[in-house]
Parts: C-alpha cells; sequence; structure tokens
C-alpha cells in the first residue's frame, strides 16, 4: 500500500523554492530542502523522487504563478504597448519590493543549467517559445493599430524584448534605484514607438 502525503505540497514546493531561488540549484543540498520544509529526506524522496524532480516542479509552480500575474495584466490593459508596458513595470514592482531581489528563478537557472541539464533545457526553451508566442502577438496587434512601429518585424520585435526582459531582471539584482530602472523601460518601450 502507498504511503499518502500527509503535508502540504503546494506550501513544500514553495519553501523548496525559496531555498533554490536563494542558493541556485547547485549549492543547494538535500539538507537545505529538509530544514527548510521540515521534512524529513525520506518524505521528499518519497514524494518527489530527487533533488532534481523537486526543483522542476519548483520551476513549475513559479511559472504557472508568473502566468496568473501577466494574464491579470494583460486583462487591464486597453492596447498592446500598455501590456508590454505593465509587464516590465510588474517585474520592476517585484525588484523593488525587496531589499534584495533575488532576480527571477527562472532566468537565473538558466545563467546556471541551460546548457548542462537537457530537461531544464527544455522546460527553459518551452517557457521561452510561450512568452515569445504572448510578445509575438502583441507586437504584431501593435503594429496593426499602428501603436507600434513597424521598422523590424514583429517577430524580431518580439525576441528583442524577451532578451530586454531577461536583462531587466539581472540589472535589477544589481541596481535598486528605481528611477533607473524606470529609464530603462523608457528606453526599451521608445523603440517600438
Amino acid at each position: 500500500m502507498p504511503k499518502v502525503e500527509t503535508f502540504d505540497k503546494t506550501l513544500v514546493i514553495k519553501q523548496a523554492t525559496d531555498v533554490f531561488h536563494d542558493k541556485g540549484y547547485s549549492a543547494t543540498s538535500m539538507q537545505d530542502l529538509v530544514d527548510a520544509t521540515g521534512l524529513n529526506r525520506s518524505s521528499i524522496y518519497n514524494s518527489f523522487d530527487n533533488k532534481h524532480n523537486l526543483f522542476i516542479e519548483c520551476l513549475t509552480a513559479y511559472q504557472s504563478a508568473f502566468g496568473s500575474k501577466l494574464s491579470e495584466i494583460l486583462l487591464k490593459s486597453t492596447t498592446p504597448l500598455e501590456s508590454i508596458q505593465f509587464i516590465f513595470d510588474l517585474y520592476l514592482k517585484e525588484m523593488t519590493a525587496k531589499k534584495k531581489d533575488k532576480g527571477c528563478l527562472i532566468v537565473n537557472c538558466t545563467s546556471e543549467m541551460a546548457n548542462h541539464d537537457k530537461p531544464i533545457t527544455l522546460f527553459l526553451q518551452k517557457n521561452q517559445e510561450k512568452m515569445l508566442g504572448v510578445l509575438e502577438d502583441l507586437v504584431e496587434k501593435g503594429q496593426n493599430e499602428g501603436t507600434i512601429n513597424k521598422n523590424k518585424h514583429y517577430k524580431a520585435y518580439a525576441l528583442y524584448l524577451f532578451t530586454t526582459m531577461q536583462g531587466f531582471r539581472i540589472t535589477g539584482m544589481l541596481v535598486s534605484d528605481k528611477e533607473q530602472l524606470q529609464s530603462v523601460i523608457s528606453t526599451i518601450t521608445q523603440t517600438l514607438i
């Protein structure tokens, strides 16, 4: 008879995510996860098989939470350009709300593991495809309605935006001045007008 989980899996994933976010995947030990979650090693192994599977569940939960915030933003905005602005504003709000920004877990994972772990690379590629799809739709709509210029193909602008979003999150780990970060956003969005 299989053992029944007697803990809140969502809470454990959040606690583990915090550890991975603080330390990165490689520097996180099983003992760190035991300490953070209050579970013993056998419970972690029985529930997630290994640290790698737990990390993928953490990435998935993190991605899902961002997806929910993104959906809210897209519903509130009235134009594609405003949607793009709101996405950057969301990042800015997250970065300036914390005294020490840990960056985006997915961006951090990309720099740590993208070329070293095939399942993680596949996860990151799918995440990139989803975000590029959103950005491509926004830019194409903006170009069609005339609020975004047609100097570049919508796919080129989408990749540019995706790249600047990743760089923006990394910059925000070191630059905490809100005005400087808002200036970066302004420069990025001006490129589209």
